[in-house]
Protein backbone atom coordinates (compact mmCIF):
# COMPACT_ATOMS: atom_id res chain seq x y z
CA UNK A 1 0.00 0.00 0.00
CA UNK A 2 0.89 3.52 -0.62
CA UNK A 3 1.42 6.57 1.83
CA UNK A 4 -1.79 8.61 1.52
CA UNK A 5 -1.65 11.41 -1.05
CA UNK A 6 -1.02 14.77 1.07
CA UNK A 7 -0.70 18.50 -0.78
CA UNK A 8 3.49 19.11 -0.74
CA UNK A 9 2.54 21.85 2.15
CA UNK A 10 1.30 18.71 4.65
CA UNK A 11 4.55 16.77 3.73
CA UNK A 12 6.50 18.75 6.14
CA UNK A 13 4.10 19.34 8.65
CA UNK A 14 4.31 17.64 11.94
CA UNK A 15 0.58 15.83 12.65
CA UNK A 16 1.83 14.48 16.06
CA UNK A 17 1.03 11.00 14.84
CA UNK A 18 5.07 9.82 15.50
CA UNK A 19 4.40 10.10 19.33
CA UNK A 20 1.81 7.98 18.95
CA UNK A 21 3.30 5.12 17.27
CA UNK A 22 6.35 5.27 19.78
CA UNK A 23 4.15 4.68 22.63
CA UNK A 24 2.61 1.55 21.01
CA UNK A 25 6.48 0.82 20.09
CA UNK A 26 7.01 1.38 23.50
CA UNK A 27 3.95 -1.41 24.84
CA UNK A 28 5.18 -3.87 22.04
CA UNK A 29 8.59 -4.19 23.35
CA UNK A 30 7.43 -4.41 26.64
CA UNK A 31 5.63 -7.19 25.65
CA UNK A 32 9.10 -8.69 23.75
CA UNK A 33 10.84 -8.33 26.79
CA UNK A 34 8.56 -11.07 28.99
CA UNK A 35 7.56 -12.87 25.52
CA UNK A 36 11.00 -13.37 22.92
CA UNK A 37 8.18 -15.24 20.97
CA UNK A 38 6.30 -12.04 20.41
CA UNK A 39 6.48 -9.87 17.29
CA UNK A 40 4.21 -6.76 16.15
CA UNK A 41 4.41 -5.24 12.60
CA UNK A 42 3.49 -1.68 12.27
CA UNK A 43 2.96 -0.64 8.61
CA UNK A 44 4.26 2.67 8.42
CA UNK A 45 2.84 3.36 4.56
CA UNK A 46 -0.65 2.33 5.84
CA UNK A 47 -0.89 5.08 8.10
CA UNK A 48 -1.94 8.89 7.22
CA UNK A 49 1.58 9.91 8.24
CA UNK A 50 3.50 13.01 6.83
CA UNK A 51 6.93 13.19 5.18
CA UNK A 52 8.04 15.05 8.47
CA UNK A 53 6.03 12.82 10.94
CA UNK A 54 7.73 9.66 9.10
CA UNK A 55 11.37 11.04 9.82
CA UNK A 56 10.89 12.32 13.34
CA UNK A 57 9.68 8.59 14.00
CA UNK A 58 13.26 7.48 12.45
CA UNK A 59 14.99 9.77 13.91
CA UNK A 60 13.74 9.31 17.32
CA UNK A 61 14.18 5.65 17.20
CA UNK A 62 17.61 6.14 15.89
CA UNK A 63 20.14 3.91 14.11
CA UNK A 64 21.43 0.26 16.13
CA UNK A 65 23.99 -1.47 15.74
CA UNK A 66 22.55 -4.23 12.74
CA UNK A 67 21.83 -3.15 8.95
CA UNK A 68 21.36 -5.33 6.45
CA UNK A 69 20.25 -5.18 2.50
CA UNK A 70 18.75 -7.72 0.86
CA UNK A 71 18.36 -7.82 -3.10
CA UNK A 72 15.22 -9.45 -3.77
CA UNK A 73 12.88 -8.11 -6.18
CA UNK A 74 14.11 -4.93 -5.54
CA UNK A 75 16.12 -3.72 -2.58
CA UNK A 76 15.31 -4.70 1.17
CA UNK A 77 17.06 -2.82 4.05
CA UNK A 78 16.93 -3.80 7.72
CA UNK A 79 18.18 -2.33 10.39
CA UNK A 80 17.74 -2.39 13.98
CA UNK A 81 16.55 0.79 15.58
CA UNK A 82 18.92 2.42 19.01
CA UNK A 83 16.40 0.13 21.01
CA UNK A 84 16.88 -3.42 20.75
CA UNK A 85 14.28 -5.47 19.75
CA UNK A 86 12.96 -2.76 17.19
CA UNK A 87 13.73 -3.05 13.56
CA UNK A 88 12.67 -0.27 10.33
CA UNK A 89 12.08 -2.40 7.19
CA UNK A 90 11.81 -0.57 3.91
CA UNK A 91 11.54 -2.61 1.02
CA UNK A 92 12.21 -0.56 -2.49
CA UNK A 93 10.25 -1.72 -6.09
CA UNK A 94 9.94 -1.17 -9.62
CA UNK A 95 11.26 1.98 -10.37
CA UNK A 96 13.48 2.74 -6.94
CA UNK A 97 10.24 3.64 -5.55
CA UNK A 98 9.05 2.82 -1.81
CA UNK A 99 6.35 -0.43 -1.82
CA UNK A 100 6.30 -0.88 2.03
CA UNK A 101 7.82 0.31 5.17
CA UNK A 102 7.36 -1.51 8.63
CA UNK A 103 8.63 -1.25 12.04
CA UNK A 104 8.98 -4.66 13.17
CA UNK A 105 8.98 -5.55 17.20
CA UNK A 106 11.19 -8.88 17.59
CA UNK A 107 14.06 -10.04 18.22
CA UNK A 108 15.67 -10.87 15.01
CA UNK A 109 13.52 -10.38 12.34
CA UNK A 110 11.93 -13.39 9.69
CA UNK A 111 13.32 -11.66 6.48
CA UNK A 112 16.46 -12.19 8.10
CA UNK A 113 16.28 -15.80 9.35
CA UNK A 114 17.76 -18.72 7.23
CA UNK A 115 15.33 -21.09 5.80
CA UNK A 116 15.12 -24.47 7.40
CA UNK A 117 15.53 -26.26 3.62
CA UNK A 118 18.34 -23.55 2.97
CA UNK A 119 20.00 -25.10 5.92
CA UNK A 120 19.28 -28.82 5.28
CA UNK A 121 20.81 -27.82 1.80
CA UNK A 122 24.22 -25.80 2.71
CA UNK A 123 25.04 -28.44 5.58
CA UNK A 124 25.15 -30.83 2.50
CA UNK A 125 27.12 -28.72 0.84
CA UNK A 126 29.44 -27.95 3.48
CA UNK A 127 29.71 -31.80 4.28
CA UNK A 128 30.49 -32.16 0.42
CA UNK A 129 33.10 -29.31 0.07
CA UNK A 130 34.65 -31.28 3.13
CA UNK A 131 34.71 -34.66 1.77
CA UNK A 132 36.48 -33.58 -1.04
CA UNK A 133 38.70 -31.21 0.15
CA UNK A 134 39.76 -34.03 2.95
CA UNK A 135 39.84 -36.28 -0.22
CA UNK A 136 42.26 -34.59 -1.83
CA UNK A 137 44.38 -33.54 1.19
CA UNK A 138 44.39 -37.40 2.61
CA UNK A 139 45.80 -38.46 -0.82
CA UNK A 140 49.15 -36.11 -0.37
CA UNK A 141 49.50 -35.96 3.42
CA UNK A 142 49.06 -39.44 3.68
CA UNK A 143 52.40 -39.99 1.47
CA UNK A 144 54.11 -37.90 3.82
CA UNK A 145 52.61 -39.24 6.95
CA UNK A 146 53.62 -42.70 6.06
CA UNK A 147 57.08 -41.42 5.45
CA UNK A 148 57.09 -39.95 8.48
CA UNK A 149 55.96 -42.72 10.42
CA UNK A 150 58.57 -44.94 8.51
CA UNK A 151 61.27 -42.60 9.70
CA UNK A 152 60.19 -42.54 13.19
CA UNK A 153 60.52 -46.64 12.79
CA UNK A 154 63.76 -46.95 11.51
CA UNK A 155 65.08 -44.93 14.76
CA UNK A 156 63.43 -46.93 17.17
CA UNK A 157 65.04 -50.38 15.07
CA UNK A 158 68.20 -48.69 15.71
CA UNK A 159 68.38 -48.28 19.22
Amino acid sequence: MTAPLLPDCAQTHRTGLSDAVLREIAGHLERLASDPAFEETIDLRSLPMTGRDREELLERLGLGEVEAVLNLAGETRIAETAHAGVWHIHHMGAGNKTASEQIVVTLVPEILKAHPADVAIAAASLRGSIAAHTDLTDGASGAAGNAANQTVQLQGERS
